[in-house]
């Protein structure tokens, strides 16, 4: 079922059922409009059943990031879960995605090593065309794995397993294995995949074609935590004084956007 026209018959029960006033109806319109913009944008998703939890998350993170107040954010994820409960109501979705999203509770200020961290500048790509082949590969692979830590949050170990099978382009997700050999689904944002699809140009002129390695060192040999350590390290060093300067920083803001939230 079309996502815009759900909300819009939504939004007629919420005035002839529920009496809303036109204010709040807008606001109810507004706000979801808005998550429906998101999931089109992002993952192309126009139906009200493909959307999953963690496209709902995504877009909280996304919020955060664009440094919206948190009576705003959770202002439009009351909005979204009133939403979906009028959705099981009628039957128009058999999962409840809203079931596993709870309201973040946001520190007022970040901590120093996430606001110390400027964000921008490490999201700029370093990468020359003037370089040699040696060079351009270890600029692109710095840059896809500082992207990639500040995109999901993911831990240093769990991006040292990934290997090339786990980016489904198709379907917009990573597939991370953590503790335990727990294997969950990331988004794959836009953003995210413009990098990956830098970086997979690049990595044909080290990896063999039918190699499932993901990162390399500078060796051709498969990355290692330690390494991933360095990088960041390196990467830090140019934009901040911080004395600690390691992948949890980057990660650090994506796990503050999900505070509060269960898994």
């Amino acid at each position: 079922m079309n996502i815009i026209d759900q909300i819009n018959e939504f939004l007629g029960y919420l005035q002839v059922e529920k009496k809303y006033s036109g204010h709040t109806i807008t606001s109810y319109n507004n706000d979801l409009q808005a998550f429906a913009s998101f999931c089109q944008k992002e993952y192309e998703v126009h139906f009200i059943g493909l959307i999953k939890h963690t496209h709902i998350r995504t877009w909280i993170v996304s919020m955060m990031s664009q440094d919206m107040q948190a009576s705003s954010v959770n202002r439009k994820i009351s909005a979204l879960r009133s939403f979906y409960k009028w959705l099981m109501k009628k039957n128009r979705v058999e999962v409840n995605p809203m079931v596993k999203i709870t309201t973040p509770k946001m520190p007022k200020r970040l901590p120093v090593v996430v606001r110390d961290v400027n964000i921008s500048k490490l999201m700029e790509s370093s990468i020359d065309v003037n370089d040699n082949e040696n060079a351009r590969y270890r600029n692109a692979r710095d840059h896809f794995i500082i992207i990639l830590l500040y995109s999901t949050g993911i831990r240093r170990a769990e991006l040292v397993g990934l290997r090339l099978k786990d980016f489904d382009v198709s379907r917009k997700e990573i597939r991370v294995t953590g503790k335990g050999n727990k294997v969950r689904s990331i988004p794959l944002t836009d953003a995210l995949l413009d990098v990956f699809k830098d970086y997979i140009e690049v990595r044909k002129s080290i990896a063999e074609p039918d190699d499932d390695t993901l990162l390399f060192s500078d060796s051709g040999k498969p990355i290692y935590a330690r390494m991933v350590y360095n990088i960041v390290n390196r990467q830090l060093g140019a934009i901040t004084t911080l004395t600690k300067k390691e992948p949890a920083c980057i990660a650090a803001f994506f796990r503050y956007s999900h505070a509060g939230q269960g898994s």
